[in-house]
Order: structure tokens, then sequence, then C-alpha cells
């Protein structure tokens, strides 16, 4: 039963992982785009400079944003993208902890969560397949926090259960 949990999770997570990749890096762009964009950074064909502008390096300003200057989006539109952020990585702190007994700690899957978002804000500003926003990294590292508690609730819960 472990092993068929395990293969379960590593499947699951890796599914996961290109569903995240699809909607972070590659969400409008077509596949043969994405990859002639990749190999011309790598080799240096590329002369397309990195627009610092368009990034954000504040903590927190999106956020501030967000919540208090956007009036030109739906307070909808705002927490969407907001929650966007948390929700998209409560999996991996969900999941992670499934997968190896090493996760099972907070700062562990903190820390796990928050490099798995700096890949993809990289990866982001390297490659220009969106802007990399510090904001980002916060509210998916808090996703991945909470994806942590809801298993440890569960895993408290069947404890419990068996004793």
């Amino acid at each position: 039963m472990k092993v068929f949990v395990k293969v379960l999770t590593v499947l699951l997570l890796l599914l996961y992982l290109l569903i995240l990749v699809k909607q972070i890096l590659i969400n409008f762009l077509p596949l043969e785009v994405v990859l002639q964009v990749i190999i011309d950074r790598l080799t240096f064909k590329s002369e397309v400079e990195i627009f610092w502008g368009s990034h954000n390096f504040i903590p927190f300003k999106t956020i501030f944003y967000y919540f208090f200057s956007a009036s030109e989006m739906s307070f909808g539109v705002r927490i969407a993208n907001l929650a966007g952020n948390v929700i998209g990585f409560m999996p991996f702190g969900f999941l992670m902890p499934i997968l190896s007994k090493r996760f099972l700690n907070l700062k562990i899957i903190t820390l796990a969560t928050f490099c798995l978002s700096l890949a993809f804000e990289l990866t982001q500003l390297i490659f220009g397949f969106g802007s990399f926003d510090v904001d980002d990294l916060i509210l998916n590292t808090l996703g991945g926090v909470f994806g942590y508690f809801l298993i440890s609730l569960i895993f408290t819960f069947i404890y419990r259960k068996r004793k």
C-alpha cells in the first residue's frame, strides 16, 4: 500500500508541476515559440535585454496595489490574482510531506516552496515569460505553507483515529 501511495504521489506531483509550468511560464505562448526563446537565450543568440521596469522587486508592492489602489480592476479580479498565487502552490506543500518524511518540517517545506517559486520567477525574469514579482514569491510560499498545514491536520486526524 505504501508503494502505491508513493507512486501515486509522484505521478500527482509531476502532473501538478506540468500544470504549474503551463500556467506560469507558457500560458499564452505556443510551445515552439517558448522553445525558440529558450534556445536563443541559452546560446546567447538573443539580443533582447531584460527590461527591469516591468518587474517588481519591492515586497508587498503588488499586494498593496491590489488591495488599495487597483480601482480599474474589480475587487473579485484582484482577489483572484492574489488567491491564485496562494492556491497554486498549496498542492506542493500538501504532496511533498506525503512523498518524503523530510518534508514533515515547516522550515523545510517553506524553504522548498520558496525555492520552487524562485525558480519560476527567475525563469520569467531570464526568459521573458512573464514578469518577476517578489510578491509572487511571498504568496506562493504562503500557499506551500497552507498546503503543509492542511496535510498536517489530516495526518493528525488519522493518527488520533488509529489510537
